[in-house]
C-alpha cells in the first residue's frame, strides 16, 4: 500500500515568467556587450564581469527550463519524475563553465601582473555603469517572485551577487583613470574570480549530490527514521530512501511494519503528517506491512 501527495505543475515560479524572460534579454544583451567592450579594451577585470554575468543568465535560464519542464511533465505519461531533472544536468554544466571562466581570468591575471598592459578606461567605465544599471533592473524585477520560488530565488541571488563584481570593475576603472596604475586591473578581475569559485563549486557540488541522489543535507535520515516509528501502530521502519528530485523538491519511500491490529489508513495518515510537517517532504511512498501477518520484515537490498 502507499500514500503519496503529487506535486502538479507548480505556479510559483509560471506567475513570474514574464519577468524572468524580461530579466534573461536585459542581462543576456549586457553580458555580450561587457565580453566584447573587455576584449575590446583589454580589461580583464570587465572580462570576469561579463562571465559573473554569465552566471545570472545561466541561472534565470535554468529558472525558466525548470518552469517549462514542470508545465509539460504532466502531458507526457512516459515521463514518470516529469523534466526536473532538466535543471541539474543545466547546474553541474554551468559549474563546469563557470570553473573554466573563472580559472583563466585567475591565470591571465597572475600573467599580467607582472607587465599589466594599458586598459581603455572610458569604455570600460561606460559599460560598467551600464551592466550596472541592467543588474539593478534586473534585481527589481526578480525580487519579488523569489519569495515564492526557490528557482527564482536562486537566479535572484545570482544577480544580487553580480552587483557586486560590477561595483568592483566601476571602482577599479576610476582607479585606473585617476592615478593609471593598471595593476589595479588584474587585481579586481582576481577578487571577482575568486568571488565565483567558491560559489560555482556549491553550485556544483549540489547538482552531483542530487543526480546521485543522497539524502538532502538539510534532513536528517536517522530522525526521520526515528519519527516514523513513533507512529502508533508503527513497529518497525525499514528501506528509507530520501532523495531531492530537483532543488526544493524532497521525496522519500519507506516500508512500515505495523502491529496485526493497526488501522492501515490511520497509520498512512499519520505517518505522511510527521513527514509534511516535520520535514517538508509533501511526496512520500510508503509500503505498509502488517509484521503479525508475515512474521518478519523484508528489506531491498540495494
Amino acid at each position: 500500500m502507499g500514500a503519496g501527495h503529487d506535486h502538479g505543475v507548480r505556479d510559483a515560479g509560471a506567475r513570474h515568467r514574464g519577468r524572468l524572460w524580461a530579466a534573461f534579454g536585459l542581462l543576456a544583451v549586457f553580458m555580450v556587450v561587457e565580453a566584447v567592450t573587455a576584449f575590446a579594451t583589454g580589461s580583464l577585470a570587465l572580462l570576469s564581469d561579463a562571465g559573473h554575468m554569465f552566471t545570472d543568465v545561466l541561472g534565470i535560464g535554468m529558472a525558466l527550463a525548470a518552469i517549462t519542464a514542470a508545465r509539460r511533465a504532466a502531458r507526457d505519461p512516459q515521463r514518470t519524475f516529469g523534466l526536473y531533472r532538466l535543471e541539474v544536468l543545466a547546474a553541474l554544466a554551468n559549474a563546469v563553465l563557470l570553473f573554466g571562466v573563472a580559472l583563466y581570468v585567475l591565470v591571465e591575471a597572475v600573467r599580467r601582473f607582472g607587465a599589466a598592459p594599458e586598459v581603455s578606461t572610458t569604455p570600460m567605465l561606460v559599460v560598467a555603469g551600464l551592466g550596472l544599471i541592467a543588474n539593478i533592473v534586473a534585481f527589481g524585477l526578480l525580487r519579488q517572485g523569489a519569495k515564492e520560488s526557490i528557482n527564482v530565488r536562486g537566479a535572484y541571488l545570482e544577480v544580487l551577487g553580480d552587483l557586486v563584481g560590477s561595483v568592483g570593475v566601476l571602482v577599479g576603472a576610476a582607479v585606473i583613470a585617476s592615478t593609471g596604475w593598471f595593476v589595479v586591473d588584474p587585481l579586481i578581475a582576481v577578487a571577482v574570480g575568486l568571488f565565483i569559485l567558491p560559489r560555482t563549486w556549491r553550485l556544483g557540488r549540489e547538482a552531483v549530490r542530487i543526480l546521485v541522489q543522497a539524502a538532502p543535507q538539510h534532513l536528517d535520515v536517522a530522525a526521520m527514521r526515528t519519527s516514523l516509528g513513533a507512529v502508533p501502530g508503527v513497529c518497525d521502519v525499514h528501506d528509507l530512501h530520501v532523495w531531492t528530485l530537483t532543488s526544493g523538491m524532497d521525496v522519500a519511500s519507506a516500508h512500515l511494519g505495523i502491529e496485526g491490529d493497526a488501522q492501515v489508513a490511520v497509520v498512512l495518515a499519520a505517518a505522511r503528517s510527521t513527514l509534511q510537517d516535520g520535514y517538508g517532504i509533501d511526496h512520500a511512498t510508503l509500503q505498509v506491512e502488517p509484521v503479525a501477518a508475515t512474521g518478519e520484515c523484508h528489506s531491498a537490498h540495494w
